[in-house]
């Protein structure tokens, strides 16, 4: 008798006990997951913002190299159109 009391007391307290440890430990294992997919997440928008940079750094360069040809084809249309003048 004495036994069983025991028993049914250890379940009575245990059963509760279990649960909410295994609640804490569910949540603490989902906490876990989410951290660890952050950080991969946050490598990754890393690794696009130094390509970004590295491209766009790319493209001042490209436009700078536009903007003196163009320079250079206006020199030469103006010294063009100033010839057409002197011949007319």
């Amino acid at each position: 008798m004495e036994t069983q009391r025991f028993i049914v007391a250890l379940i009575v307290v245990g059963a509760p006990c279990a649960t909410v440890l295994a609640v804490f430990a569910m949540r603490y294992v989902a906490k876990v997951h989410e951290a660890r997919a952050r950080l991969a997440n946050d490598g990754a928008y890393r690794e696009l913002a130094e390509k970004a940079v590295t491209l766009e750094s790319q493209a001042t360069g490209l436009m700078s190299a536009v903007q003196g040809e163009l320079t250079a084809i206006v020199t030469r249309l103006t010294a063009v159109e100033k010839i057409l003048r002197e011949v007319e």
